[in-house]
């Protein structure tokens, strides 16, 4: 009996060759690739994990570039490929300026702070107060605090003025003007010139945040309503700058009054302009500056300037690798909740309905975490995800987890909404809050689509049907069952404040209907429980929660993680290995210009809110278009 297998075929051969080749093509550059990774993974470790060293008398440089934020909106692999490619959208996060600040006092190896703000793209007044008064306390901590810049706006010029030296290049400009906002109306473009018509419905004479897309200009109930808070914070910043420059409000605000007049006295030089005005302390060159810090440190040829320093990002990340994995004790955690909130699940540096409230509900799971300070910057948006995350500020406190709401630049609207249940709300005196309405729109295009000839016609069993139809007039019968919706929304939101804030829905009503206010001006009707920030928010929520003294517990915010493939890839593009290989990377830059982030628009922001929801005939919104 013979048992040789048969011989097989030519064309069974050629296919059982092709699939040995593939197999193998695959396995080899499948080992390719995993031990290329690991390479640079080596690399990355050998030479990107060494820390910067930090010797005494060493000046701390605080240059931030990019956006100031609450929260990155990126992943860290994202943003180390960024950096590497010069990213001119890169963001600066709030707290790790403050914390710069803050651990600078009691370090004994930094001697001096430099500040160079130029590159930090400011946002709300009150971070800006928040990172003035970390300048003042470290200043107070008797450590030198220098400011350079070459030019610099209002704010970023708040926090430098409270350095013990401003210095301004001899070429460079400081221009202190006021707070405005000016903002684009479309109605003639949409009504007049499209044959868009944009029906409104709202509660709240002071709700203007739609008004651009009806109007041709502010209503006067939307001027007098922000010229209130705006008057409120230009008055704080002008004390808040005078008391720090040792000057009289007075005569900063008549500065600007007398600008024309002035400025020509001194042929227009803005440089000599601070000078005379008193706002900095002399003009120099960025050299100049350099060889003063050269002079007071310690010389350093090797370093950038000729000093010895260590920058911002490699104390932060030096901050960062003293925070202990293994600390078990209890925890105040700290959600973000920041930028527009919609429904659904949402990136960071937006709110969503499903997100936002998983992160909570991960902190009410957690039995480490006894406390809760959720960060409210936000001008808000859909009201039902608005809703989630207030139910889950509701269920944390069920379960005895106390929680405090701090404010940010903006928490308004919306941004109110998901604060008001906390068991105490702070705001900064020049946070943006209240705005407490609701509002819906529909825009309708049968006039448009006539322009081009273009008609809608059709049959349907009811009134009702297809009464939603863009392309259809809206009747009048619609219209009331709109308004009777969003009238519903006003009645939930006061109604829920009130319950909230344990006041009578009419007191409620009195400071709401859409009005804007500022921190303090809130606090005095009752909206806001105290003045404070993040800091304070934190010692209020750790003694509800009896959790002794502040090295008794420990802060974590609670935030959606890294992949470990992202935390691996962010270290070796940190490294001088993986930086200088991805830098010469096409792929890499193709791969980054697809991920850059788009502006919001006025325009797409009405398209977003007709956008239509199941069960409802219009997506009640509680937003507001009130930030500086």
């Amino acid at each position: 009996m013979n048992d040789t297998a048969p011989r097989r075929g030519p064309l069974a051969r050629f296919f059982v060759g092709a699939w040995d080749t593939m197999n193998f093509t695959r396995r080899l550059i499948f080992n390719l690739v995993f031990f290329g990774f690991l390479f640079f993974f080596l690399l990355a470790v050998v030479f990107g994990g060494r820390a910067q060293p930090l010797l005494e008398r060493t000046t701390l440089v605080i240059a931030p570039e990019g956006t100031l934020v609450e929260q990155f909106s990126s992943d860290p692999a994202s943003r180390a490929l960024g950096r590497i490619f010069g990213d001119k959208n890169e963001e600066v996060q709030l707290r790790d300026l403050l914390r710069a600040l803050d651990a600078a006092k009691s370090d004994k190896r930094i001697e001096r702070v430099v500040l160079r703000l130029d590159k930090l793209q400011t946002s709300g007044m009150a971070s800006m107060r928040e990172l003035s008064e970390a300048v003042a306390r470290l200043k107070a901590s008797k450590k030198e605090v220098i400011a350079f810049s070459e030019s610099m706006d209002q704010k970023q010029y708040l926090i430098a003025a409270q350095a013990n030296e401003v210095f301004l290049d001899p070429m460079g400009g400081l221009l202190i003007e006021g707070l405005g906002r000016y903002r684009q109306y479309y109605r003639e473009g949409l009504q007049d010139k499209l044959g868009v018509d944009v029906h409104l419905f709202r509660v709240g004479e002071f709700k203007s945040a739609a008004e651009p897309y009806i109007l041709d200009a502010a209503s006067e109930e939307s001027k007098t309503a922000d010229l209130f808070w705006m008057n409120d914070l230009w008055s704080r910043y002008l004390g808040d700058v005078a008391k720090a420059r040792k000057l009289d409000p007075a005569q900063l605000a008549a500065g600007i009054d007398e600008l024309p007049q002035r400025l020509a006295a001194v042929k227009g030089d803005l440089g000599k302009y601070a000078v005379q005005q008193k706002l900095v302390d002399g003009l120099k060159t960025r050299e100049e500056v350099d060889t003063l810090l050269t002079k007071r440190g310690i010389a350093d040829e090797d370093a950038d300037g000729g000093f010895r320093q260590i920058s911002f990002e490699a104390y932060v990340a030096g901050l960062d690798r003293v925070v202990n994995p293994a600390d078990t004790r209890p925890q105040v955690a700290i959600v973000v909740a920041e930028g527009e909130i919609s429904g659904g699940e949402q990136p960071p540096g937006t709110i969503g309905g499903v997100s936002t409230a998983a992160l909570l509900r991960e902190a009410r799971d957690d039995d480490h975490v006894k406390a809760l300070v959720l960060r409210v910057d936000s001008p808000g948006g859909e009201v039902f995800a608005s809703e989630q995350i207030r139910r889950e500020i509701v269920a944390l406190k069920a379960v005895g987890k106390p929680v405090v709401v701090s404010m940010g630049d903006l928490a308004a609207s919306g941004g109110y909404w998901i604060s008001m249940n906390a068991d105490k709300i702070y705001a900064d005196p020049s946070t943006i809050t209240g705005s407490i309405g609701i509002f819906g729109m529909i825009p309708t295009v049968p006039r448009a689509l006539e322009k081009i000839g273009v008609h809608t016609d059709g049959v349907g069993t009811t009134r009702l049907a297809g009464a939603f139809d863009i392309t259809r007039p809206l009747s009048p019968e619609v219209g009331a069952v709109i308004q009777n919706v969003i009238d519903k929304g006003y009645a939930d939101f006061t109604g829920r404040v009130a319950t909230a804030r344990k006041r009578p829905v009419a007191d409620i009503d009195a400071v709401a209907r859409g009005r804007v206010w500022s921190g303090a001006q809130a606090k005095e009707r009752g909206l806001v429980d105290a003045l404070g920030g993040l800091p304070e928010a934190i010692a209020d929520v750790a003694a509800r929660a009896k959790l002794g003294k502040v090295e008794d517990y420990r802060v974590r915010y609670v935030e959606k993680m890294p992949t470990p493939f992202e935390r691996f890839f962010a270290s070796f593009a940190q490294s001088r290995a993986g930086a200088a290989l991805l830098g010469q990377s096409d792929l890499a830059r193709g791969l980054l210009s697809e991920a850059m982030p788009q502006a919001a628009a006025d325009l797409r922001f009405l398209q977003s809110s007709i956008k239509p929801t199941s069960g409802v005939p219009i997506k009640a919104l509680a937003y507001c278009f009130c930030e500086l």
